[in-house]
């Protein structure tokens, strides 16, 4: 029976889980393949410290030379994340005609298109499953799936801990600082958790997807992002008064010979699939121009589910190189010298639907101050509440409005903000309800 050598670089928690798989499955993923996958080393700066997860010290090693420089290693897993030097190990490896395997969604967002493109030119095969959505299949699932289809708009929750964060918010009214804190006890945040928290995460996420659905390279800045730091108590009650409940949400329309793509906390209704993910979980909704609507949903992070993804793709790769081929599915739906850059509307010209909370004055006439700037701007106002007096005399007013457009939003609130009878700045949250389109 063939033998298929893995080396590993980055004996981390993910790492652990991955050889955690291979020896716990291995007589199934063996009778699956029709071959050996044999784990030879293992790289970390730290092999001293004990792994949940029993391994030969002799495969263990500081030296990454030692996994790169040996002609055996059919596949390099790369699980050390960030830039440097995992962007240069990989390098390294394709130079060596050897497959490679990452979670490096950070990595693949910011330098993926030399990466492939290099990967492409040398005729070796790399597998990244693990870097959107964990356990979830979405990179299989848009780049072979759905091949058939124009992607016409894909929802999702990309980022387990700020999903954890707003769940936890609204279900027990928790402020954002507590549940922040409760999320890095759990785990579920690092302790500089901004990266989860302002969208970043999700933002390589999204740049990584985006490329899969339309065949297209996507610059990282170009997405619009912004994080849920600034989310309330006042605006999940209100929000659940309308019928609506707030997540992070990664968004990407087709719109004509462009793309819409953004990420920001979003109001959607009860009703909606992605308004029932809860905790830390992820999910994708993706509907294409045939097949119509499709969810996808499960573990976005953690040890065992991102080995799943890993070792899936060790698989994938295995069965091409027991054939003797490689590159039988681009890594991108389209070879990488048919990739173009993907035209992304202007984050000015969206249009969507809004929720303004304005802390304003409680007297007569302020309402119609308002909405008159609104109006002039051509806002239109779909619902009004106004309650709850506070101590200074401000009191919220809440409104969602019909489709505006984002450059006439922020035109019109700037105008307002120099209204001597609102007191704070505006709350703006974006709504996704097909029922205002």
């Amino acid at each position: 029976m063939k033998t298929i050598s893995l080396g590993l670089i980055g004996f981390g928690t993910i790492g652990a889980g991955v050889v955690k798989l291979l020896q716990e499955n291995g007589p199934l993923l063996e009778s699956r393949l029709g071959a050996k996958l044999h784990l030879k080393r293992i790289a970390d700066i730290d092999i001293a410290t004990a792994r949940p997860v029993a391994v030969d010290p002799a495969i263990l090693t500081q030296n990454v030379k030692d996994i790169l420089d040996d002609p055996e290693i059919d596949i390099v897993i790369e699980l050390m994340g960030g830039y440097e030097p995992a962007r240069s190990f990989i390098r390294e490896a394709i130079g060596h005609k050897k497959h490679v395997v990452t979670a490096n969604k950070a990595l693949l967002a910011t330098y993926g298109d030399e990466i492939f493109q290099e990967a492409q030119a040398a005729n070796v095969n790399i597998g990244f499953e693990a870097s959107v959505g964990g356990t979830i299949p979405i990179i299989k699932t848009l780049k072979e799936s759905l091949a058939a289809n124009q992607i016409q708009s894909l929802m999702a929750i990309m980022n387990g801990t700020a999903n954890f964060i707003l769940t936890k918010m609204t279900d027990e009214g928790k402020p954002f600082a507590m549940v922040l804190k409760e999320a890095q006890a759990l785990g579920y945040a690092e302790a500089d958790p901004t990266f989860d928290i302002e969208g970043i995460d999700t933002a390589h996420k999204l740049a990584v997807t985006l490329a899969l659905a339309y065949g297209s390279r996507v610059k990282l800045d170009a997405i619009y992002c912004e994080g849920i730091a600034d989310i309330s108590q006042e605006d999940i009650e209100f929000a659940r008064e309308f019928g609506y409940r707030i997540k992070l949400l990664a968004l990407a329309f087709q719109r004509g010979d462009r793309v819409e793509a953004r990420i920001h906390p979003t109001m959607i209704p009860f009703d909606h699939l992605l308004a029932n993910v809860n905790g830390n979980f992820n999910a994708f909704h993706i509907i294409g121009n045939s097949s119509g609507s499709v969810f996808l949903y499960g573990q976005g992070a953690g040890m065992m589910p991102t080995a799943s993804a890993v070792v899936g793709d060790i698989i994938a790769i295995s069965r091409e190189i027991l054939k003797d081929v490689a590159l039988l599915v681009p890594y991108r739906s389209l070879g990488e010298d048919r990739m173009a850059d993907i035209p992304l509307v202007a984050f000015d010209d969206i249009r969507t639907n809004y929720y303004f909370r304005f802390m304003a004055a409680d007297r007569a006439g302020v309402l119609s101050k308002i909405s008159g700037i609104l109006g002039e701007n051509d806002i239109s106002i779909a619902s009004v509440i106004q309650k709850g007096r506070k101590k200074d005399g401000a009191v919220p007013l809440v409104m969602i409005t019909h489709n505006a457009r984002e450059k006439d939003v922020r035109i019109a609130l700037k105008r307002i903000a120099e209204l001597d009878v609102v007191h704070e700045k505006t709350t703006v949250i974006r709504i996704e309800d097909e029922r205002l389109k």
